[in-house]
């Protein structure tokens, strides 16, 4: 079990490298998103304000280097390379998942990011894990690499398609409500892909999740990673029947700021995941209702051509070209972006309106 475990996460970052874990087929329709062009924004550059909040911690910008990798030497450099631009850049950073490491202590050093130290650091497991090992494992992971929350991930799909994956996806509210009441905001729950629809979003709310990644389809299909590297025939035709499977991650957004508009208690914040390739795209994020973005596939790409001064450019170009969008549409700040009124083309508003109509 520990070798299987040990091999698929290399061969997940092999395969993640190739253009066919995105699917054409798949779509996050940030292209149907068109923000307002301000002909006189009066604005300086230099004075767009780009700070955003997320679990406690004042960020420089609102990104996330999502949880991706770990679990080999490769994948312990690229976590170390990443964390420490996410550090420079005053922006989140989350490691891959850790469930390995619960019975691999021996490989704690592939996720351990320090000396690095990001605006907010973040564990990653599995919901199924956390079912199974408890609140302990959760506690124990954040406690290994000195994190300041973690990220349970949903990934039933994947889990279908993968070769002695989980088949048993039942428990897995109640256990994160009960790790939502230790932690709070310290607490993300995410998709690995297939999205987060407006149902899920009040189940999780009723249980005071705080922090939703929703990351949608549009970018890395896990469900097509383990298409390409299934042992069995069956395994690779059910992974290619559901690699398009999922959400689009705009429609996500969307429909999920409908379930919190009218909301009373505590804010609850939306990451934005799944296909963001570009600050544009972030900034369609932030106009659509999110809070903060996240990415890896361009980051772990960049990294792999280019080492650590290649993934430093590609995240520098990202907060540029958000602060640009910002500028072009008169935001002074994010709280203006997310204020703002974006034109939205079909297929997305039909997509928002059918999953979550309004009031």
């Amino acid at each position: 079990m520990h070798d299987d475990l040990s091999r698929r996460k290399s061969q997940h970052l092999d395969l993640a490298l190739r253009d066919e874990v995105e699917p054409a087929e798949t779509d996050p329709l940030f292209r149907c998103v068109r923000l307002v062009h301000r002909a006189l924004p009066e604005l300086r550059l230099a004075d767009v304000d780009l700070s955003a909040e997320l679990s406690g911690a004042r960020l420089r910008a609102p990104l996330m280097v999502v949880g991706m990798t770990g679990g080999t030497d490769r994948a312990g450099q690229i976590n170390r390379d990443l964390a420490r631009i996410a550090e420079e850049e005053g922006i989140a950073f989350g490691v891959g998942s850790m469930r390995v490491l619960l019975d691999q202590p021996e490989l704690l050093p592939t996720f351990d990011v320090r000396p690095a130290r990001p605006a907010r650091l973040f564990a990653n497991l599995g919901a199924q894990q956390l079912v199974q090992r408890g609140r302990d494992a959760a506690h124990r992971l954040i406690e290994l690499i000195g994190a300041d929350g973690i990220a349970i991930h949903l990934n039933p799909a994947q889990e279908l398609v993968q070769d002695g994956g989980d088949r048993d996806f039942t428990g897995c509210l109640d256990a994160i409500a009960r790790l939502a009441e230790e932690l709070g905001d310290r607490l993300i729950v995410k998709e690995t892909g297939c999205g987060i629809g407006p149902d899920v979003v009040r189940e999780l709310i009723a249980r005071k999740v705080r922090v939703i990644d929703v990351s949608g389809s549009g970018g890395t299909s896990w469900t097509r990673v383990e298409q390409l590297r299934a042992s069995t025939a069956e395994a690779g035709a059910l992974g290619e029947l559901l690699s398009d499977w999922g959400l689009p991650t705009a429609a996500c957004i969307g429909a999920a700021v409908r379930v919190l508009a009218p909301k009373k208690g505590p804010r609850v914040r939306l990451i934005a995941s799944g296909g963001v390739r570009s600050g544009v795209d972030v900034a369609r994020s932030l106009a659509l209702g999110a809070d903060v973005a996240g990415f890896a596939l361009p980051m772990v790409r960049a990294h792999q051509r280019g080492g650590i001064e290649a993934a430093r450019a590609e995240l520098r170009g990202a907060i540029a070209a958000l602060r640009a969008a910002c500028l072009l549409v008169g935001a002074r700040d994010v709280q203006a972006l997310r204020a703002s009124r974006p034109v939205l083309l079909e297929p997305l508003p039909s997509w928002i309106a059918q999953l979550e109509p309004p009031p």
